[in-house]
């Protein structure tokens, strides 16, 4: 990505990210459309209410797998071949400890976890079981996102692609045999997911195995680097208490949903859900955009990452107020295809109509963190996230939610805060030099 045409070689490598992340999106939201047809209302608030949880668990590990991949990128167009490797087989070897503490603490503590949430009783144990379920596979999680990263690192956004769409394809067909053939409940969805994340985590490992690139991974290498490592976690751990934080403050906001009933949680998760779909383009975009960055500074391409960036951002903040206009006309026909009840109805209409005005600023958060994660500066964006979207969000619950008890005062908290850390950002991006820095941090290492 450090020669041709700018936009065209970050949108090739985006559109394969984007159809990836739509088959990725698949999984849970088969699973809510399948659970909310065939089960109910009940049954869809428990499997869209452990959506928040599973990211904060899960969520610090990927932020630290694109610190991994910021390195493998950086030393693939630096075209080092032996710190590539040894970045390679520590970030698998991290993918394996963080795998196996995932499941331990995903299986043990997940009834007291969403007890402590608020979760409504009548929905509880399902909600319970469909997590213990979902995290006995973290494993598989955790190693195809690992090997997905290192893939992207290098260029590769094909095969992550083509296994990920098959294993998609796989669990929408479980799904429908364990609940509509065999009359399963909410863990057999969670155990189609399981299955299905598996099939992806190994056809991805393999590939990586029998590639006869600088970046092939051979199981006997599989160890901690400790200079990689600190290099990884220097890039990765700012994105994964980021993420851990982000994730925190939405299970506060989940909270103060369950308040109000089993029918706005299923109304406000099918949204979420909906969210998660559309806002795809823009965050394929930043990953692909996270990649060009890091390979052409690596490459000491300063000047075309300037301009990479600025292309980048222009893109994804046009796009997602272009989605977010859609989203605001489109949602009433939307949300019918996960659930019928007019209650539900309205929770998903009313968060709609209240937030995806706004995506222009959240697209806009995300591409400068991008841009700067890409460029190993990932402090500065965790402070922000941290600042505004942990700390900011959780007093703004604190104090207004108690005084102003209506469901529209939980669903502001997110234009605010977009527009917050939109501002800090753009402040930073604007003034800091952002493209030096990586050549002094080697020689160091």
């Amino acid at each position: 990505m450090s020669e041709g045409a700018i936009g065209s070689q970050i949108i090739r490598f985006a559109i394969p990210l984007f159809i990836g992340n739509l088959f990725q999106q698949l999984y849970s939201t088969v699973d809510a459309l399948i659970v909310g047809n065939l089960l109910g209302n009940h049954a869809l608030a428990a499997v869209t209410s452990v959506g928040s949880l599973v990211f904060m668990l899960i969520g610090f590990v990927e932020g630290v797998f694109i610190g991994a991949s910021v390195t493998v990128s950086r030393y693939f167009g630096a075209r080092d071949a032996a710190d590539l490797s040894l970045a390679v087989h520590t970030d698998l070897a991290f993918c394996l400890l963080a795998g196996t503490v995932l499941t331990i603490i995903g299986t043990v503590f997940s009834d007291d976890i969403l007890r402590l949430m608020g979760t409504p009783e009548e929905i509880l144990p399902e909600a319970a079981l469909y997590l213990r379920i979902y995290f006995s596979g973290a494993l598989a999680t955790t190693l195809y996102n690992c090997c997905r990263g290192i893939m992207q690192a290098v260029g590769d956004s094909l095969h992550p692609l083509y296994y990920l769409i098959g294993s998609s394809v796989i669990n929408t067909v479980l799904d429908v045999v364990f609940i509509a053939g065999f009359h399963g409940g909410v863990g057999s969805a969670a155990l189609a997911t399981v299955i299905s994340q598996s099939v992806s985590a190994v056809l991805c490992l393999i590939r990586l195995c029998r590639t006869k690139e600088e970046h092939r991974v051979r199981l006997r290498k599989i160890a901690f680097n400790g200079l990689i490592f600190r290099q990884i976690i220097r890039y990765g751990l700012p994105s994964g208490f980021q993420n851990s934080a982000i994730a925190f403050a939405n299970v506060l906001v989940q909270s103060n949903i369950n308040a109000f009933g089993t029918m706005a949680v299923a109304g406000c998760g099918a949204y979420t859900k909906i969210e998660g779909f559309v806002f795809l383009p823009i965050t394929s975009f930043v990953m692909a955009l996270t990649t060009f960055i890091g390979q052409n500074l690596g490459a000491g391409q300063y000047g075309r990452a300037k301009k990479g960036a600025r292309f980048g951002l222009l893109c994804v903040v046009c796009t997602a107020e272009a989605i977010g206009l859609a989203v605001f006309f489109a949602m009433p026909v939307l949300i019918r295809a996960f659930t019928a009840e007019p209650e539900a109805i309205a929770y998903g209409v009313l968060k709609a109509r209240q937030c995806s005005l706004f995506f222009c600023f959240l697209a806009a958060t995300h591409g400068i963190a991008g841009v700067l994660r890409g460029a190993g500066k990932s402090l500065f964006p965790m402070a922000c996230y941290l600042s505004v979207w942990g700390v900011g969000r959780v007093i703004y619950l604190a104090l207004l939610v108690p005084v102003f008890h209506s469901i529209t005062t939980v669903n502001l908290v997110y234009p605010l805060t977009w527009f917050l850390t939109t501002g800090m950002l753009y402040l930073y991006y604007r003034r800091a030099d952002w493209t030096h820095g990586f050549e002094t941090e080697k020689q160091k290492a």
